[in-house]
């Protein structure tokens, strides 16, 4: 991993940590970086200690069908794309650190109700109540970090490319996720909904997190009132619209979060169920174990991503882009077909091979997210930052509250590898959807070049 800049030096000496542009307050780049891995890595960790269990609890403890399960999780997608546009206003107004904290509060209070609901006997309908709550956590905090990094990067001096901060940040996370997964798979063995408890209370530490390191920097909070929230939120979304939707460079990757939707949340659910159905044994604790692994191989993605884009993407690196999201996606497709005839005759052999296609995902996705996001905020202005991306979160929601419940369908009616080789047809539309945006952004380079 590369060394965290101390300065808005392109080569910092580790002796002058403090030299680098500050704001008010005396918060440098450093600072700045280190409270987005801390909250970065919080964040998952608390997340990822149900994520290898996830559809194993609401399969035994919540006595639900997999058509079930799919139906819950379309509902939480369902629900963070409703609810994505109205908390970009709280990002973009009240502030990024507001929306964090309401995001924390909610998903503690949404978590409790999920783990609580075979214990009251409230059935699918008390995971579809906690499933709309848990969705509404997950778009308070979509977005809102990653615009107050942006904004507080720019704040501080910093001036070396912004991807390494993402990725460094999603190593931070690849690390959380592979902590939480492991650790999710041990509680699990112990009792299902033990860490659902235990993500709780790290939550609540995230909480504490976030009011203590982040503050608003490079951008000026102002009220939300009651009485204006309609108003903001139109104007808000006018202008997610005008600079996302309308955006010749923006409106292909908002299509490509779509196209990706539809398959990877479905995947990630189905794949649990489907890893022990290949094995053909109730090795719960190995979901943890691949899992993590994931993370670990994504990590490395993450450490390939400063090497492989040298110094950085601007406005003017589309064919890059092109290159390192939009062709690995074609190569997702066919891995994830691959995954899928897998499928076909159960046993070590055919599950070695998915878990081994599983983890090349993880190392794509660690090269391609980073880059994708510091291309897409290239595109996007600060004052409408948080609501584009929740705008290309509500994308990619829309995609999975779709593409959940159809292929959960699918899985009934056929089998789960045949709805694998379905999704990949829709992944084989990302690369066309890249090139249509860096064609824009290079159309938009030329009329206009840089100074």
């Amino acid at each position: 991993m590369d060394p965290i800049p101390t300065s808005d030096s392109a080569t910092p000496n580790p002796d002058q940590s403090s030299s680098g542009p500050t704001s008010s307050g005396g918060h440098s780049p450093r600072r700045v970086v280190v409270a987005y891995l801390m909250v970065s890595v919080l964040f998952t960790l608390a997340s990822a200690l149900i994520w290898p269990i996830n559809s194993i609890f609401l399969l035994r403890d919540g006595g639900l069908t997999l058509l079930g399960v799919m139906v819950v999780n379309a509902v939480f997608t369902f629900g963070s794309m409703v609810f994505e546009v109205p908390t970009g206003v709280v990002a973009d107004t009240v502030g990024r650190k507001v929306s964090l904290l309401l995001g924390m509060f909610t998903l503690v209070v949404s978590t409790l109700l999920y783990v609580g609901t075979p214990r009251w006997g409230l059935g699918i309908w008390g995971f579809i109540g906690a499933s709309v709550i848990l969705g509404i956590g997950f778009t308070f905090q979509t977005g809102a970090l990653e615009a107050w990094l942006v904004d507080a990067l720019d704040a501080t001096g910093w001036d070396s490319p912004k991807e390494r901060v993402f990725a460094w940040g999603q190593m931070a996370s690849g690390g959380g996720m592979l902590t939480g997964s492991l650790l999710g798979g041990v509680l699990a063995q112990v009792g299902l909904s033990l860490p659902y408890i235990v993500r709780a209370v790290l939550l609540v530490v995230a909480f504490i997190a976030v009011a203590v390191l982040v503050r608003d920097l490079g951008f000026q909070p102002r009220p939300l009132k009651l009485a204006t929230l309609g108003a903001e939120t139109r104007r808000i979304f006018d202008a997610g619209v005008t600079f996302g939707w309308r955006s010749p460079v923006v409106r292909p990757l908002l299509w490509s979060s779509t196209a990706g939707g539809l398959f990877f949340m479905f995947a990630f659910y189905a794949w649990q169920p489907y890893m022990l159905a290949l094995l053909d044994r109730d090795y719960v604790w190995l979901l943890g174990v691949v899992t993590a692994a994931f993370s670990l191989a994504g990590i490395v993605g993450n450490s390939l991503v400063g090497r492989i884009m040298g110094n950085g993407v601007d406005r003017r690196d589309s064919w890059r882009v092109l290159a390192f999201c939009g062709w690995s996606y074609l190569a997702l497709a066919v891995g994830i077909a691959l995954v899928g005839l897998s499928g076909v005759n159960p046993g070590w052999g055919p599950a070695g091979v998915a878990i081994a296609l599983w983890l090349t995902f993880g190392m794509v996705f660690g090269i391609s997210g980073p880059v994708r996001m510091a291309y897409i905020n290239a595109h996007i202005p600060s004052a409408q930052r948080a609501t584009v991306l929740s705008l290309d979160a509500f994308f990619a929601d829309g995609g999975g509250a779709a593409g959940q419940p159809a292929l959960g369908w699918l899985s009934g009616r056929a089998s789960i590898p045949i709805a694998w080789i379905t999704g990949a047809m829709f992944l084989a539309a990302s690369p066309l959807l890249y090139r249509a945006s860096g064609k824009a952004a290079e159309r938009a380079e030329t009329r206009s070049p840089a100074a």
